[in-house]
């Protein structure tokens, strides 16, 4: 694993949200533009097929991936994330604007100094994994936590021939093994099938005429 870039002392009193020692926390990213009830669903469902204690929505500053350039704010879509998450379970911080990070990477790295005791797991689409050989570093993100995919049907089939799923064909776990994917050292990765919502962010802003 590449040697990380240390991190500000400033930026490290920017304390995320409270872990307690040993707990499973599932982290789902994104620009939550708009928040919706799939986050929700698939918080839920990753939160009850994992045995996690909890989920942070790590809501971006803005995807480096992406034009941001029409983003509304991140206190906004904060706000607007509280509203959908309705479960104490579920936390939403904007943690990363706080950190200063840019890339999922450092984030990760950040978030593993402030929480040793902590574990990790990232949660992503189907439609992020099909992609996820474009993210930053996207290797050593799966050196650090174990990955859990939430299939969708519209990007399975792209997702399964993506560079990444091949790459990393020889760590996936067997879908009956996702209660022992927080404990498994990375790389780890599954797929968790079942979830029928689909529902996308782009999908209602388009809806929405924005």
């Amino acid at each position: 694993m590449r040697q990380s870039t240390p991190i500000h002392p400033a930026r490290l009193r920017a304390r995320p949200p409270a872990a307690a020692p040993g707990q499973i926390i599932g982290l789902l990213g994104g620009s939550f533009n708009p928040a919706h009830a799939a986050h929700r669903a698939i918080s839920l469902f990753a939160m009850k097929r994992l045995q996690l204690d909890r989920v942070w929505w790590l809501v971006t500053p803005g995807n480096p991936l992406k034009d941001v350039s029409a983003l509304p704010p991140l206190a906004t879509r904060i706000a607007a994330a509280q509203e959908i998450a309705k479960d104490p379970r579920i936390v939403v911080t904007g943690i990363e604007a706080a950190l200063g990070t840019r890339y999922t990477v450092e984030t990760l790295e950040a978030l593993q100094r402030c929480c040793p005791l902590a574990r990790f797991v990232w949660i992503m689409g189907a439609d992020n994994l099909a992609q996820f050989h474009r993210w930053q570093r996207w290797r050593d993100i799966a050196r650090r936590v174990p990955l859990a995919v939430v299939d969708r049907p519209a990007d399975g089939l792209r997702a399964a021939a993506s560079p990444a799923a091949h790459a990393l064909g020889r760590y996936r776990l067997n879908e009956a093994q996702a209660r022992q994917l927080a404990g498994r050292p990375p790389p780890a990765w599954l797929y968790l099938r079942g979830l029928k919502l689909n529902l996308s962010s782009t999908q209602l802003r388009a809806g929405a005429g924005r």
